[in-house]
Order: structure tokens, then sequence, then C-alpha cells
């Protein structure tokens, strides 16, 4: 055999041998569009809406922190590692997990550098405007990331008839004050804060425009709420969200101010599950979840 056709033997042999390359997908990001190795098999992820979405997108997640604080993730938890908490990543855990990919965001997206360390990190915060956008931009790049594209465009269908239901349900029932309680404190958010959504996107009259859209809201008395007396009230509990003991909202709302307006009056006051709020917000689930408790407390748009 000459020397060509022997060359030409092993080149075919390498051909055979070699490994498919693995694809990359472009999927967007809170950095951005990235590319990234589609199809990961051992995935850990360290921000509670990410870890959501993707439990609703049936993919299999390795390593997650602890404590989740949300109560529909058990068998999420039962199945994967302990990799830190959503602030301290444990890093020589995920080293050892040995991921294809570390999904970050939210309050772990101070960490995407040092993560990025040990495997391709990728931020999915959600944060700012257009947060049903964001919302769908993650759960559309979740399914591009691991060929769940069919399961994504049916979820985002869903998504998109109970957000109709939500709007429905709060068209033509007046203006509403959104509020957080943090033991006996008490904070507003309006339409430009991280839970302006809940006005922007429902198009839900503001009872007070122009709150300050600092990231822990502005911190009100309950004059301001009998001044503002708004048609509702939308109260997020940060204690109950994080499972500290103390006061609860409604303690600390049962106040001769607060009981003269015309939300409290009218018993037009929706507890949201704090939770899936404040600590899941922007994951599927706790969105779905949040337009049910709008849509049952505002009475279905009857």
């Amino acid at each position: 055999m000459s020397l060509y056709a022997k060359l030409a033997v092993l080149s075919a042999a390498t051909c055979i041998a070699a490994p498919a390359l693995a694809q990359n997908v472009s999927i967007n990001t809170y950095a951005g569009e990235v590319s990234v190795t589609a199809n990961p098999q051992t995935i850990a992820v360290l921000d509670i809406a990410a870890i959501d979405t993707l439990d609703a997108l049936g993919v299999p997640i390795a390593g997650i922190p602890s404590p989740q604080y949300v109560d529909y993730l058990g068998s999420v938890a039962a199945g994967a590692t302990t990799v830190g908490s959503l602030f301290e990543p444990d890093f020589e855990g995920l080293a050892i997990l040995d991921p294809d990919l570390i999904v970050a965001g939210g309050r772990s997206s101070t960490q995407v550098e040092p993560l990025s360390e040990i495997a391709p990190t990728i931020d999915m915060t959600i944060w700012g405007d257009n947060h049903i956008e964001q919302v769908l931009s993650r759960l559309n790049g979740f399914g591009v990331l691991t060929g769940k594209e069919a399961e994504a465009e049916a979820l985002t269908e869903a998504f998109d008839a109970r957000l109709a239901d939500a709007q429905a349900a709060v068209a033509g029932k007046g203006n509403a004050l959104v509020v957080m309680t943090n033991g006996g404190k008490v904070s507003a958010y309006g339409a430009g804060s991280r839970f302006g959504w809940l006005h922007n996107a429902l198009n839900l009259p503001e009872a007070v425009e122009g709150v300050d859209n600092e990231t822990h809201g502005e911190a009100i008395s309950f004059e301001f709420i009998a001044d503002a007396d708004p048609d509702w009230l939308i109260v997020i509990d940060r204690s109950a969200a994080i499972g500290q003991e103390g006061e609860a909202a409604t303690t600390t709302l049962e106040n001769p101010l607060v009981a003269g307006t015309t939300a409290w009056s009218e018993d037009q006051v929706i507890y949201l599950n704090s939770a899936n709020v404040y600590i899941a917000g922007g994951g599927y689930q706790a969105m779905m979840d949040t337009f049910e408790t709008l849509i049952a407390g505002f009475g279905g748009g009857a």
C-alpha cells in the first residue's frame, strides 16, 4: 500500500472514531446573547427562579442551593446535591459535582466570574423593566439550551392565557397599592420597582404615583396608606418569605388608619405567596401561582 493510501485509511479511521463535536446554541441572558454548549448533562443552579423554570420544563438539576424557601421544589431538592446558599456558593462542592453548566442569577449573580473558573456559567437574572418579557425570554432560552423547545412553547401559551385572565380580572376594578411588610415596617412599591410588573403587566392603576424605585421599596407610614386610600392592597410579607419568625403582615396592617381605607373596608386586600414573589420572582411556576392568586382575589374578572 502506498504512503498516500495509508494516510487516507488513517484519516478515515480517525474521522470514524472521533466523537461528534458538541453543538453550541445562542441564548439570551442577563448579560446579553451568549453562546453555550447545548444539552448540558449535569447542571448546577444557584437561582430559585431558574430552578423553578427548569423544573417546569422537566430538566433534571444536579446541584441547588439550600434553603430554597419555596414549598413546591421539594422533589428537586430531594434529588439534587446542595452546593451552597443563594448568596454563598460552595465552590468546593461545585468542583466535586463537576457540572457541565452553572446557572447563576439574582442573589448569586455577583459570583458569576469565580463560578466560571469551575464551569461555564450563565447569569439568568430577571430584573428591571419588561419583567414579563424577561420571564418568557428565560423560559425560551432554557428550552433552546436543553432541547425542550416544544415544552417551552406549550408553557408560554399557558402563561399568556393566564396573564390575559389576570388582566381581565383586574380591569375596571380600581387602583392598587403594592406594599411589603417586614416585621412592623412597611414599604411601598410603584410601577418602576421590582414588583412594578403587577401594575405594568396587568394594566393595574397605581393608587400613588411617583413612589421611589428603591430595591427595598419606599418606607411608608400608616398615614401614607390612609392618605392613598387604595381600592386594593396587594401585600407581600418579607419575613414569611424568608422563613423568619416575627409579626405577620396581617398583624402589622391591623391598624385604624389602614382599616379606614377602601381596600380594607371592602375586603379588597390580597396577600400574595411571599416566597414565590420575593424569592422565586420570575420563575414560571411562581408566576403562574401569582396569577391564580390575583385572579381569585380580584374575583376572576366578573
